[in-house]
């Protein structure tokens, strides 16, 4: 199957659409911010893939030294995001852009490849059950139930750092952790800042903006991690009705 994909570069990322968020010309922060990101992370070798169409049809992934999630490891890749929606779904893309990932990792030598997961899928991690069909395997869990899935080529693993299996702050306040990769960010930000502001509701931002942050985090990390009462709730970015939930549950430690 011949199919027009484009990697993003230094020298092509100004113009080329970002697929996360189809939308017309008109300037969207999240967007730009996104684009800021990826503009210091691509001369780390970071791969944004993506059809050369307008649709949301990408992979997006790096070496996991430089990987802005708190998992450790030696020569991975890891998946940040593989997405392929509407009526682009069921031709074949998702396997293609999985297998040029595969591709290049054994290419560069690498010793695997690494993603997010959990026992239950999760809205905003790729789907787990496709990448299992190519081999990826559950080598790490923390005890809310996410897992880390990895695809060994040399019988090494990754593994969750060490702090995230905290999963506890000291900070009782809604505190969000948060970088700037995924455009939709900015908009829950704004969103959740406005509801807490009109309600009342003690609220801790704390932007992961250095490598070192994210390799530090307390939680496992895909651009974005929710505590509340000091517990920490979900990478899901989050909609009024499950911002309410989790403000009312004040004493459960996670959601699924």
């Amino acid at each position: 199957m011949d199919i027009d994909f484009v990697n993003l570069t230094t020298e092509n990322l100004a113009n080329e659409h970002l697929c996360c968020i189809i939308r017309s010309k008109k300037t969207h922060q999240g967007i730009d911010a996104k684009r800021q990101w990826l503009s210091d992370r691509l001369n780390e070798g970071h791969v944004f893939r993506k059809l050369n169409a307008r649709a949301t049809v990408f992979i997006e992934y790096a070496p996991l030294e430089t990987a802005w999630v708190p998992i450790t490891g030696d020569n991975y890749y890891y998946v940040y995001c593989l997405w392929v929606l509407g009526d682009h779904k069921g031709k074949g893309y998702a396997r293609s852009l999985m297998e040029y990932c595969l591709a290049d990792a054994k290419e560069k030598g690498k010793s695997g490849i690494c993603m997010l997961g959990a026992k239950k899928q999760k809205s905003w991690l790729s789907d787990q059950s496709f990448a299992k069909k190519f081999g990826f395997e559950v080598v790490d869990t923390t005890d809310n139930g996410y897992e880390l899935l990895a695809l060994s080529f040399d019988g090494t693993t990754p593994k969750f750092a060490l702090n995230t299996k905290k999963q506890e702050i000291e900070s009782k306040d809604l505190t969000i952790y948060y970088d700037m990769q995924c455009p939709y960010v900015y908009q829950n930000i704004e969103m959740i800042k406005q509801y807490c502001e009109m309600n009342d509701v003690p609220l801790s931002l704390i932007q992961v903006d250095t490598l070192q942050k994210a390799k530090e985090l307390p939680c496992v990390f895909n651009n974005w991690g929710v505590f509340y009462k000091g517990n920490f709730e979900t990478v899901n970015l989050l909609d009024i009705t499950y911002l309410k939930r989790i403000l009312k549950n004040e004493n459960t430690i996670s959601f699924f």
